[in-house]
C-alpha cells in the first residue's frame, strides 16, 4: 500500500485482503488491541465539510490507536487567508505524522499530498471517497465472506464521489456492480471505462427493477450531497424513481441486504421501512468506519 490513500486505486488486491484481515482484528479486539502504532504522533484532520461519522471515527480512532488528533477547520487556517495549499502542506509536515483531509476539490488534495512529506487520506471529496467504500467492502466481506463475485446494485446519483469510488473498487475486488440512475446522472464514462484495474466488471442500468434482479447488496446514497443544494429541487424530482421501496427490494434476491453510508434522508433516497428492515445492514456499515479507518492508518504509519 503507498504512503497516500486519495482514491481507491492505490489499493491492490492484496492490499484490499490485508485491510479486511486487519479490520476484522482491530475489531475484534477493540479495547483489548494491544498495538498502538500512533504511539507519540500527531494526526491532524483539515475539515471544510461538516461531518459526524467521519470525524467522530477518525477522533476516536486515532486516540485508541495511541495518537493525537487536532481538529483543523479549513476556515480557521491560513488557507482562508490566502496561503497556498503547498506551503500549508510543508509547514504542517514539519509539525504532524499525517493529516485526513474532508473537502470539496479532489485537486486541492492531489496538491496537498504533492507537496506533503507525510501521509495523506482522503476523507472525502466531491469526486472521491475511499474511507467509506473502503468500509463497505469490509462490510460485505462479513456478511458474505468474499468480495469476488458479489453483485451489487448502486441505485441513484451514480455521478457521486461514492459511485466514482465504489466503481474503482468494485473492479479491484472481482465484484459485480450495476449503477441504476436517470440518464442526467449517470456514472463518469472515464472511471466507468478503465478496463485496466481489477477483473471486477461495473455498467450501468437505467432500469432500477432490472438492477437490483439477484442483487446479493442495493446500496444508494443522498441525492443532495453539500455543495449541491441548488439542485435539489431538480434532483429529487429527476431520482425519484430512484428511491429504494419494498418494492424495488421485493425485486432483488431474497437475501438482498440494504446499504447506505449515511446520513439519511428517509423518505427520499430510501424509505423507513426498507432501513429499519432486517435487512438493513446500515449500522454496522456506520461502525465499520471506525475499525477500516484504524486499519488504513496502521498500514499506512506502519512504518514512519
Amino acid at each position: 500500500m503507498q504512503s497516500d490513500l486519495l482514491t481507491v486505486e492505490e489499493m491492490t488486491l492484496s492490499d484490499l485482503k490485508d485491510l479486511f484481515k486487519l479490520s476484522a482484528k482491530i475489531k475484534r479486539e477493540r479495547g483489548r488491541y494491544k498495538p498502538k502504532p500512533l504511539a507519540g504522533k500527531s494526526v491532524g484532520m483539515i475539515f471544510a465539510k461538516s461531518s459526524t461519522r467521519t470525524r467522530v471515527s477518525f477522533e476516536v480512532g486515532i486516540r485508541e490507536l495511541g495518537g493525537f488528533s487536532i481538529f483543523l477547520d479549513q476556515n480557521d487556517l491560513q488557507l482562508g487567508r490566502g496561503e497556498t495549499i503547498a506551503d500549508t502542506a510543508k509547514v504542517l509536515s514539519r509539525y504532524l505524522h499525517a493529516v485526513v483531509i474532508r473537502t470539496y476539490s479532489h485537486d486541492d488534495v492531489i496538491e496537498f499530498a504533492k507537496f506533503a512529506n507525510i501521509p495523506v487520506i482522503n476523507a472525502l471529496t466531491d469526486k472521491f471517497h475511499p474511507c467509506q467504500i473502503l468500509t463497505d467492502l469490509f462490510t460485505i466481506y462479513e456478511y458474505s465472506e468474499r468480495v469476488e463475485g458479489i453483485k451489487v446494485a448502486y441505485l441513484g446519483d451514480c455521478a457521486s464521489n461514492v459511485a466514482n469510488s465504489l466503481i474503482i473498487a468494485a473492479k479491484r475486488a472481482g465484484m459485480n456492480l450495476v449503477l441504476s440512475s436517470p440518464e442526467e446522472y449517470m456514472p463518469d464514462k472515464e472511471i466507468m471505462q478503465d478496463s485496466n484495474i481489477g477483473k471486477g466488471s461495473a455498467r450501468w442500468e437505467k432500469d432500477p427493477f432490472k438492477a437490483v434482479e439477484n442483487a446479493d447488496y442495493i446500496y444508494t446514497d443522498v441525492w443532495v450531497s453539500m455543495g449541491f443544494e441548488s439542485e435539489s429541487r431538480q434532483r429529487l424530482k429527476t431520482l425519484k424513481p430512484y428511491a429504494v421501496t419494498t418494492d424495488i427490494v421485493g425485486a432483488a434476491s431474497p437475501n438482498v441486504r440494504i446499504m447506505h453510508c449515511l446520513p439519511a434522508h428517509r423518505g427520499e433516497e430510501i424509505s423507513a421501512e426498507v432501513i429499519d428492515s432486517h435487512a438493513s445492514i446500515v449500522f454496522d456499515q456506520a461502525e465499520n468506519r471506525l475499525h477500516v479507518q484504524k486499519a488504513i492508518l496502521t498500514m499506512l504509519m506502519k512504518e514512519d
